[in-house]
């Protein structure tokens, strides 16, 4: 997404890392092109593995009899050496897209965008991979048209002052990060021929330092970006911005003998994030979609490059095998150049432990999510929690939740469509299409979705004690133009989750408990039964008054109401779908709602948990 233009000042405050900052230090080239990626060392392993590894075998011959990317030809002529494919990757430079029309409507005119970060990262990468195939004259007018309609305009826009319109305030995520780093792998790829860029490459590295540690702005309402190895917009943007800039350290240490990139603690941690949001089971893997994320986009990319890059923990062999021939949006797989010569091999993947050395709940504070798990067995249960930062790709979802459990997702997340649809943001960014609870049919302002929230929402107090497992999501803040308290407790213990929530508003309304649900669901007796596949639950109100277990809800005016309302399917803004809104039998200023899950599974489906109300004093 493309955020709004602003005017500021920007102070700038200097984020320290180890050693000299880049500015202070020479910049040494390592050896002949190809020095990025493509590189001797590598091809000859990935020639070594084919006569032994019939997978990468495959992948390889299909590759090279269909290659038509960049990156194809790239690496079908560092492994054959024949010219024809030199000749059209050197083509396909003339031929990329680098201006974006929409953004050089703008005012100012934004001469670089995702097209052009892109299209400097597949210059760079054909650049440096047939630069042998080149005469000296060709390399000196590649160079300058990939430092003209690429290098330059991005750098000026993101990173040099003279005439730079982009700060880290107001476009500090993922778009910062394709542009300016596939400005700098591109500055990597002509430095023999452009003297100015090694003091690009200075500029750009210190940048990313500034980048990754990001503590946000209390001006400008925008959150710190990164939290314990997490971002805060959501998966598959996590996936795509964590790529560029390992993408840009690896060419980086291959392609300069000094210095090294500098070291950024992130990096240990930020694998992990990709494990924690994910849910393995018997079909293909999920992720947690809150926000624009995608139900199966994942962590391939980030967690190859981590390893390329000398971050080899055997988790990421465990993520890496569980998620083999699955292709999904911003992954990365052997059918792809970048997987053939960076995925582990076989003998490391082989390796893999039999699940991740990891706690079954994480939290992260800063962005507001948690997960709980059953365990971390294919087809467990999943309960993650989000209550944080609105902004961007992040929703108006303060205090929302998503159960997945037996291999489905059962209490969803409503998605998103196409940017351009208004019902991206009449919908499916709104409040209602969460599992949150609303008053007078409105939660957070809707205007948080753009402006971004004031006062984001918490989750904290994880405890994790086996069965016993415990977290808070605080969405008052967000939601605090109605409400005073607006506390969700999620109490875990065994087969049953209680959801208790406290709230109180300025003035009396009606509350209501929203569910967004996959697959069927339908009312029995004092349960809203959810199924999906093998897979069950019961949703059970136990106060306000439950459900009328018998005849009409017009008879019984003080117990809750179940209602039926229309949301839209996830990416299919076409499609209508079914929510239900629990809905508390009178207006009033405070109220609580105490709602168990039971989880139905194959040992505990004839005899479920037990659950009977005690009220004591005024109900």
């Amino acid at each position: 997404m493309i955020m709004k233009r602003m005017f500021l000042v920007r102070i700038g405050t200097f984020l320290a890392c180890t050693g000299l900052p880049m500015s202070a230090q020479e910049i040494k080239v390592r050896g002949p092109h190809p020095r990025l990626f493509f590189t001797p060392e590598r091809t000859a392993q990935l020639q070594e593995r084919i006569p032994t590894e019939p997978t990468t075998a495959n992948a390889w011959s299909n590759l090279l009899a269909g290659a038509e990317s960049i990156e194809e030809l790239s690496l079908a002529y560092r492994m054959t050496g024949e010219r024809r494919f030199a000749e059209r990757a050197r083509n396909a430079i003339r031929g990329l897209r680098w201006e974006d029309a929409m953004l050089m409507r703008r005012d100012p005119p934004w001469h670089a965008g995702l097209g052009a970060g892109r299209s400097c990262y597949e210059s760079a990468v054909a650049f440096d991979s047939i630069y042998d195939a080149l005469t000296p004259e060709e390399r000196q007018t590649l160079a300058q048209y990939i430092v003209d309609r690429g290098i330059l305009p991005t750098l000026n826009d993101w990173v040099l002052g003279g005439q730079r319109i982009h700060t880290l305030d107001s476009m500090g995520h993922n778009w910062w990060s394709a542009c300016v780093f596939g400005a700098g792998m591109a500055a990597l790829a002509v430095m023999d021929e452009e003297p100015r860029a090694k003091d690009w490459l200075k500029r750009i590295s210190d940048g990313s330092v500034e980048w990754l540690n990001f503590q946000g702005s209390l001006l400008d309402n925008k959150p710190k970006s990164f939290d314990a190895g997490g971002f805060f917009e959501d998966v598959n943007y996590a996936s795509f911005a964590v790529s560029q800039y390992l993408l840009f350290r690896l060419a980086w240490n291959r392609a300069l003998a000094a210095p090294a990139a500098p070291e950024i603690p992130f990096l240990d941690q930020c694998g992990d994030y990709f494990i924690n949001v994910s849910y393995m089971n018997s079909a293909k893997m999920m992720t947690l979609n809150f926000g624009d994320g995608g139900l199966y986009a994942d962590g391939t990319s980030p967690v190859t490059l981590l390893w390329a890059n000398g971050y080899r923990k055997p988790r990421y062999l465990w993520y890496l095998n569980e998620l083999r021939g699955e292709r999904n949006r911003a992954g990365t797989d052997r059918t792809g150049p970048l997987g053939l010569a960076f995925l582990p091999s076989d003998a490391e993947l082989a390796a893999a432990p039999a699940a991740p050395d990891l706690p079954t709940s994480t939290l992260y504070a800063d962005m507001g999510w948690a997960t709980l798990r059953s365990s971390w067995d294919k087809d467990a249960t999943l309960l993650a929690v989000r209550s944080g930062y609105t902004w961007n790709h992040s929703h108006a979802d303060a205090g929302s939740f998503i159960l997945m459990h037996r291999g489905e997702n059962l209490l969803i997340d409503s998605g998103k469509c196409s940017y351009g649809r208004p019902e991206y943001d009449g919908y499916y960014r709104q409040s209602r299409a969460h599992n949150v609870v609303l008053f007078n049919g409105a939660a957070q302002n809707p205007e948080d979705t753009y402006f971004g929230a004031k006062f984001p929402g918490t989750v904290s107090h994880l405890m994790d004690a086996g069965d016993l497992k415990y977290a808070l999501a605080d969405a008052t803040g967000p939601t605090s133009h109605w409400f005073i308290r607006n506390y969700r407790h999620f109490l875990w213990l065994g087969e049953v989750i209680l959801i208790l929530d406290d709230l109180k508003t300025f003035a009396p309304g009606r509350f209501e408990w929203l569910l967004h649900v996959d697959g069927t669901a339908n009312v029995r007796g004092l349960d809203l039964e959810v199924a999906k596949g093998a897979a069950r639950l019961l949703v059970r109100p136990l106060f306000p008054m439950p459900l009328p277990d018998a005849g009409y809800p017009a008879d019984f005016p003080e117990k809750m109401r179940l209602e039926e309302k229309t949301g839209l399917q996830d990416r299919h803004p076409e499609t209508d779908v079914t929510y239900y809104s629990f809905v508390a039998p009178e207006p009033s200023r405070r109220t609580k709602f105490i709602t168990a899950v039971l989880l139905v599974n194959e040992t505990n489906r004839a005899s479920l948990p037990q659950l009977e109300p005690t009220f004591r004093g005024s109900r």
